[in-house]
């Protein structure tokens, strides 16, 4: 687990709120634009982004701010080459322009609690109600079958609902939740941060950062 965390500040003012895939998409866009024949053409899966915090709106959209960084986790032999390619880059992201300035490059941090924002599986078709409980018996396999002692459950969202949430992949909507992992050691920790849980990771999804952070988006 050799892995490192880039981090870019953005300049920019607006993104839509559900920006997973159309983040992903601009990057392989530029990829598949590069000479370089050191780069891919498309993300490698030991490569995941992190969908981009912001000020939501609750109409679609969200406010950059300080906080705002477009995040890359990498082996750490691979760090001078995304570094050097995603420094200064601008990309479209529907509509809304992102230039990703002022690298700086961070060491995974442990923590006994993690959270991520979404985390997506496929589910077979299961009448509505049993949904959570079924996803829930996703993350616990998928913490068994990384050797991960921890217990995972969905939050609340700030109207006391369960965090569920979507993503916007072409024309179909990807339903799944927030999730919460508690009582990890320092070696699962770091583990958790580096396999995530579940799907689609290219697009944000099942990435894992210690809870104390802020991580606002719609």
């Amino acid at each position: 687990m050799d892995f490192l965390e880039i981090q870019f500040a953005l300049q920019g003012k607006t993104l839509p709120a559900d920006h997973g895939y159309a983040l992903y998409s601009a990057v392989k866009k530029r990829l598949q634009e590069q000479e370089n024949e050191s780069l891919p053409d498309d993300l490698p899966a030991e490569v995941h982004l992190c969908s981009v915090p912001g000020i939501p709106d609750r109409a679609g959209m969200i406010y950059l701010n300080r906080g705002s960084r477009f995040r890359l986790r990498c082996p750490s032999e691979q760090m001078q080459l995304w570094y050097r390619f995603l420094q200064n880059q601008v990309f479209d992201i529907r509509g809304h322009l992102i230039r990703l300035v002022q690298p700086r490059i961070t060491l995974p941090e442990a923590s006994d609690t993690l959270a991520s924002r979404l985390v997506t599986f496929k589910l077979e078709a299961i009448d509505h109600a049993d949904v959570p409980r079924y996803f829930l018996e996703s993350c616990q396999k998928g913490l068994e079958r990384l050797e991960i002692k921890g217990k995972a459950f969905i939050p609340s969202d700030s109207d006391g609902d369960l965090a569920r949430r979507t993503l916007q992949i072409k024309d179909k909507k990807i339903v799944g939740y927030s999730v919460v992992v508690e009582g990890l050691s320092q070696e699962d920790s770091l583990k958790l941060q580096w396999h995530g849980l579940g799907g689609r990771q290219h697009f944000g999804c099942g990435w894992f950062y210690p809870a104390k952070e802020e991580f606002d988006a719609a």
